[in-house]
């Protein structure tokens, strides 16, 4: 496993599917916040978010988000509504609080994976872990591709 490569590439985070999730053997799902699950320093959740959540959450995986965001009600109003955890300026790519977060929860490294846009921060965090890395498509560049 190169640090330089992730693991898998997704076009956006609905095609982490249950299935997918189940077949890769994920119990753990830690996610960036902007531009992965909705666009940057939006407080509106993108069309489908809810029910790819219940769709995680269903399959057995839990599901954190972990945000370099420095505003704590920001990541907590996002995360709140849907009753999953938390972490807000979590100074990716230090591994740090993926890591503490893994630990806190009991769950192996083989069974998490860390689900973010940028290679700089949450996939190098991801490497740093030990744990898979995921990348997604920047999120407003995907939306902005699908209108064309």
């Amino acid at each position: 496993m190169s640090i330089l490569l992730v693991d898998r590439k997704f076009d956006r985070f609905e095609d982490v599917t249950p299935e997918v999730l189940r077949a890769e053997k994920i119990k753990l799902l830690l996610c960036d916040l902007d531009n992965t699950l909705t666009e940057r320093l939006s407080s509106e959740p993108v069309e489908g978010l809810e029910e790819w959540i219940k769709d995680v959450k269903s399959a057995g995986v839990e599901l954190v988000i972990v945000s370099n965001n420095i505003f704590k009600k920001r990541v907590q109003s996002f995360s709140e509504p849907y009753g999953i955890r938390c972490v807000w300026w979590a100074k990716k790519p230090l591994s740090t609080h993926l890591t503490r977060t893994r630990k806190e929860l009991k769950i192996a490294k083989k069974n998490t994976a860390m689900l973010g846009d940028k290679y700089s921060t949450d996939l190098l965090a991801a490497k740093f872990a030990g744990i898979r890395a995921w990348k997604v498509e920047h999120r407003k560049s995907y939306l902005k591709d699908q209108q064309k």
